[in-house]
């Protein structure tokens, strides 16, 4: 895997890490804020742990929905999380192809602020420009804003 693979988005949140890090960790919270609206996360599953499973279901405006199951790879409280769609519960590799890794930062940014980085790293070139094509940069930075707005009120 090279940098060329990479997705990237940065952006300065208005919210403590400690908040930000509730807001990808507990399912209610994070079904307020995950997916880009007019989408939104119907269910959310969380095994909190290196190996642990994920869960995210997502549901289109016109009612389809779209489970995206994986593990984490490493949780460390309030500074990062790592997640692959590659494998399932058990460490089962998952089939077909795997499509990231996704590398999620917090890093204090002072006056209560978050420097807040997702880096998503893809397998091939063509999985990226996919991605990129699908709107990463939008959906993504979307769901930032969302991230923040959820992070605000708790």
């Amino acid at each position: 895997m090279t940098a060329g693979y990479e997705l990237v988005l940065e952006k300065v949140i208005n919210a403590p890490k400690e908040k930000l890090y509730r807001c990808w960790t507990e399912p209610e919270l994070m079904k307020k804020w995950f997916t880009p609206k007019p989408w939104t996360t119907v269910k959310v599953e969380r095994e909190l742990r290196a190996g642990g499973a994920c869960l995210v279901v997502m549901r289109s405006p016109e009612g389809e929905e779209f489970p995206n199951p994986g593990i984490y790879l490493e949780l460390v409280p309030n500074r990062k999380i790592v997640f692959t769609d590659a494998f399932n519960a058990g460490w089962v590799p998952k089939d077909g192809a795997p499509f990231f890794v996704g590398e999620i930062t917090f890093e204090d940014a002072g006056n209560g602020k978050t420097k807040y980085r997702a880096v998503v790293r893809h397998w091939t070139a063509e999985s990226r420009d996919q991605h990129d094509k699908m709107g990463f940069h939008q959906g993504w930075g979307k769901a930032a804003e969302q991230l923040e707005e959820t992070a605000q009120t708790i």
